[in-house]
């Protein structure tokens, strides 16, 4: 790699010095180092472990150490030699502190697994992890071989009715209903054999569908009395640890979802990695809670109607749902696999991502970029990418470029790995951009649910309309989809080929935990430094219907009637009365467009309209429509509305109970209205005696 120490060092505000084999014959200097008590980044990846056994070894090995990539992510490209700016911005993060500890889930698991799937397959698979694991079969069919005759593993039969659950809880429910007792059978092939209609196969299970009643099974069967065509079919539940379904995943309705619980594992007979995998899971395991959520935020519910829906539809593991009697969210954390799509979806802030925390998300991405452009770099663009997939691809893209069969990674790409895709938004887009990237490029592979893309989409649409609408010319924001190393290279390069504008002092502002306050931060600062000029700019700019966490409402004068329901629906206190008059106030730059209020509106009078106001009464509060206070006909004292007394009065002439004086009693306020039937019960008594 062309590596520059001196420039890297200035970049960093420290003296390097640049170690070629650190991990061979400058060991010394590596142990040395980690005996100091300092903080030790090590800028190689690739011998991760020889550095951990050499530490370990280390006699007074005192200090922290964390790894960097630099090779595949810079020094491995056709413009390695221009990457100095990146290699320093990467160098720079890998100083930051880990994040911060959050609580964790636990999952126990003694080893206890189910496998499901034709007999011949199951016990197949059994046999290469039983001297481990605790192995039950449940039976789908004989397979192509047909069972073994040693009975091995205990066996299960019959309809499968539900499965649920998770690591070290898994739960199986099914329905009994086949004559043969698979704990009675011996596997003598008897019944099999007796069968004039061959419905028995060799996993002992009769097809109901094929038997004809000629019970030749039951009579061969007399001695061990395995075979009852007069059992009740019973519900049974037995729980697991986990689950290996050998079943194609079209043909069963189990777990369909693309998030598969942890524990839940399918395999196709071919990858022993699958086996190896749940050999591992016994013991006691944790995982960040990487959710957190405020329910007093949630735009989900209010008044028993539902409004925004988007982190419950976006779920593919299918963690989040409605809690209708709470009107709430419900987040089961065994189930949550860290995606952060919810959090990104959500357009109050309700759920936030815990693990890294938005704050230190945005620590990371200010420093890359500040680090960057001291260093000399240009045109910064930022690819998140997964952990897993997404990084696999980008070392694969350095490989490729050091044996000349692709360009790399450009100079000006800074790769970031994140938990998952799914895990940033429009506030940390947008922040990244006021920060001084040129482009926020997310790269999409084969692991992300296709609802995940969608709601990226979403999200970057709306983005991509604010920058564009404040004169920021260019794509800033895009998904990027490859799977293999070719398509990244290509696509990559292709990011160069057009310029984008962006803001001409990068932003200081630290990120929020709260996403809104985030996200004004980010606008107020796109706004300050626009290219557009403020006498040219609209009053407002357009954003898509979908996704869209900004906006306005518009209310139809004449249906409203005042009732003022919208505003205790909503969540954001963007809709406001007024104490003293019949008066709907609104504060735009709250309003989060949940669509709570137009659910809940009895009259269907107000509609959503997604915008971002550029003028100062976004952050004003303003009347949306006020009508003539009712007064009191027996104390004059104002309530309701003229309007909305009226229509009570003419929906309530003609029933029965409002006639006479009930009728003039509703144009009472509340304590005339129990003054006067009060006193209409005494005249009675008085006329009485």
């Amino acid at each position: 790699m062309p590596l520059n120490a001196k420039a890297l060092g200035e970049a960093l505000h420290e003296d390097l010095t640049l170690h070629s084999t650190l991990c061979r014959r400058d060991a010394g200097a590596f142990q040395k180092a980690i005996q100091s008590g300092q903080e030790v980044v090590v800028a190689c990846t690739q011998e991760q472990r020889l550095f951990a056994d050499l530490g370990q070894q280390t006699e007074g090995a005192v200090s922290p150490i964390r790894f960097v990539n630099i090779r595949e992510t810079g020094g491995w490209s056709r413009d390695a030699a221009k990457a100095s700016p990146k290699v320093a911005a990467l160098l720079a993060a890998a100083h930051l502190p880990e994040p911060e500890p959050v609580p964790t889930v636990t999952y126990k698991s003694t080893g206890r697994l189910l496998i499901i799937g034709p007999l011949d397959q199951a016990e197949q698979a059994a046999a290469l992890v039983s001297d481990v694991l605790d192995v039950t079969l449940f039976t789908q069919g004989p397979g192509n071989a047909g069972g073994a005759q040693a009975r091995r593993y205990p066996v299960l039969g019959g309809r499968i009715t539900g499965l649920t659950g998770w690591l070290g809880a898994f739960e199986l429910q099914w329905s009994a209903d086949n004559p043969i007792d698979l704990d009675l059978c011996t596997r003598c092939n008897a019944c099999v054999a007796a069968c004039p209609e061959n419905a028995i196969g060799l996993d002992y299970q009769i097809d109901l569908a094929a038997c004809q009643s000629h019970r030749a099974c039951v009579k061969v069967c007399q001695v061990a009395g395995a075979i009852d065509f007069t059992r009740d079919a019973t519900a049974q539940t037995e729980r697991f640890d986990l689950v290996l379904d050998l079943r194609s995943p079209t043909a069963t309705p189990t777990f369909l979802q693309h998030a598969l619980p942890q524990g839940y594992l399918r395999w196709d007979g071919r990858d022993l990695g699958t086996l190896l995998k749940l050999r591992e899971l016994v013991g006691e395991f944790e995982k960040p809670k990487f959710f957190a959520y405020k329910q007093k935020l949630c735009a989900h519910s209010r008044n028993a109607t539902v409004g925004c829906n988007a982190c419950v539809d976006i779920c593919s593991a299918e963690a989040i749902s409605s809690d209708k009697g709470r009107q709430q969210i419900k987040v089961n954390p065994n189930l949550c696999v860290g995606c952060g799509a919810c959090t990104t979806v959500c357009p109050t802030g309700a759920l936030t991502y815990a693990y890294p925390r938005a704050t230190e998300q945005g620590t990371k991405l200010k420093t890359l970029l500040s680090t960057y452009a001291a260093a000399g770099g240009k045109d910064a663009v930022l690819l998140l990418h997964s952990q897993e997939r997404g990084q696999a691809l980008v070392e694969e893209l350095g490989r490729a470029a050091q044996l000349k069969l692709a360009q790399g990674v450009p100079a000006n790409v800074i790769p970031v790995a994140l938990w998952h895709t799914a895990s940033t938004g429009v506030d940390l887009w947008l922040s990244a951009i006021a920060y001084g990237a040129s482009q926020v490029v997310v790269l999409c592979t084969d692991e992300e649910a296709p609802q995940y893309l969608d709601g990226l989409q979403a999200q970057m649409d709306v983005a991509q309309a604010i920058l564009r609408g404040l004169g920021y010319t260019g794509t800033h924001v895009q998904l990027l989809r490859a799977t293999h190393p070719t398509e990244l290279d290509a696509a990559l390069q292709g990011l160069g080929q057009t310029r984008q504008k962006t803001p001409a002092v990068a932003a200081r502002f630290a990120v929020a935990q709260e996403k809104r306050s985030t996200l004004e931060m980010a606008l107020d600062h796109l706004i300050e430094q626009a290219p557009m000029p403020v006498a040219e700019r609209p009053a407002a700019i357009a954003l898509p219907a979908v996704g869209s966490p900004l906006g306005t409402i518009e209310v139809n004068k004449d249906r409203c009637t005042l009732c003022l329901s919208c505003v205790s629906a909503c969540p954001a206190s963007a809709l406001q009365d007024n104490p003293q008059l019949p008066q709907l106030r609104f504060i735009e730059k709250n309003c989060v467009q949940c669509g709570l209020c137009a659910t809940t509106c009895p009259e269907d009078a107000i509609t959503l309209q997604p915008r971002l106001l550029l003028t100062p009464e976004r952050a004003q509060l303003c009347v949306l429509n006020e009508a003539k206070p009712w007064a009191c006909v027996r104390c004059s004292k104002p309530f309701g509305t003229v309007k909305a007394i009226e229509a009570m009065l003419g929906k309530l002439s003609g029933h029965p109970m409002f006639q006479g004086e009930a009728l003039e009693r509703l144009k009472m306020c509340s304590d005339c209205r129990v003054i006067d039937l009060y006193s209409a019960q005494n005249e009675t008594k008085v006329t009485d005696l």
